[in-house]
């Protein structure tokens, strides 16, 4: 080596250097810097929770999830960059839309996209959305609640009719309800018949619905059933039976409301959200499939 023949010094000055910079750069080549110690912690995490849930976080999930777990902090920029640098992809789900039929009664859009909410149980929404198989199609309804993104029943059967919903209404009025509860749905068929309407008026509920073909007015339970089928429904064997299927289904709403981060909840999962900043515990953590035939 250079450095055994001739001074430090002779050689920083031909080199153009100082003698702290060449150090500086020596010590550099043995040491492993603060921010690839951070980067490496970072790729461990993304690697860990990309296997774990699918590749269903992405970029500012994976942003918050590892804020939460580190004692640094970093940017989604800097997730992005490490991501693209280890070839880990997350889900994109491409959204559509089906204008949905209206038949009966057509409620007033008490909610009007005020989707906001001070306490659990003020306003909910629900819907039904269809799940293909091979062999067999079934018809989820679940409900959502504002407040904290929960979802607090649900059901399955085989047709999307009627009697679908009344089960799942069942499981609603057992809920210590606000005073004046909204239950918001679209102008299906299931929601607009004289039962239907019948039912939430005994209770004291006030039915809100979309206004015609518009889903934007029943976003939330919209963005969820979006989540729903590209982390779970569109990454399954089609060829799955009923019975594998609705384990899977539970497995999956157990994980969206106790583990799943929602970054407009801060960062936490909708039931830490809820036990957070209220007194009200799990009022739902037995709910079960149905078939209705």
């Amino acid at each position: 080596m250079l450095e055994d023949e001739y001074p430090v010094t002779s050689l920083c000055w031909a080199a153009g250097v100082s003698r702290s910079a060449y150090y500086k750069w020596k010590k550099s080549r043995y040491d492993i810097s603060k921010r690839e110690k951070e980067n490496k912690k970072i790729e461990e995490l993304i690697i860990k929770i990309n296997e774990k849930y699918n590749g269903t976080y992405g970029v500012k999930r994976l942003c918050s999830y590892i804020n939460s777990n580190t004692e640094f902090k970093v940017n989604h920029k800097r997730i992005y960059r490490i991501m693209r640098e280890l070839g880990v992809k997350s889900i994109i789900r491409n959204q559509s839309y089906k204008g949905k039929s209206w038949s009966g009664k057509i409620a007033d859009n008490i909610l009007n996209r005020d989707f906001s909410s001070e306490k659990p149980l003020e306003k909910l929404c629900m819907d039904i959305t269809e799940i293909k198989m091979y062999n067999f199609t079934v018809y989820m309804n679940a409900v959502k609640d504002v407040f904290n993104d929960e979802i607090i029943a649900y059901d399955l059967g085989f047709t999307d009719g009627f009697e679908l919903v009344v089960k799942t209404l069942d499981k609603i009025f057992k809920f210590p309800l606000e005073e004046k509860c909204i239950l918001h749905t679209d102008q299906g068929f299931q929601y607009t018949g004289k039962e239907y309407c019948d039912m939430l008026k005994e209770r004291g509920i006030i039915q809100s619905m979309s206004r015609r073909g518009n889903c934007w007015d029943n976003v939330p339970i919209e963005i969820f059933f979006g989540h729903f089928k590209a982390e779970l429904i569109y990454l399954l064997d089609r060829g799955i039976t009923y019975e594998d299927l609705s384990q899977k289904i539970k497995n999956y709403i157990d994980f969206y409301n106790n583990e799943r981060i929602q970054l407009k909840l801060g960062g936490i999962s909708p039931v830490k959200y809820r036990e957070k900043y209220t007194k009200i515990k799990m009022y739902n953590s037995n709910t079960t499939l149905v078939k209705v035939k």
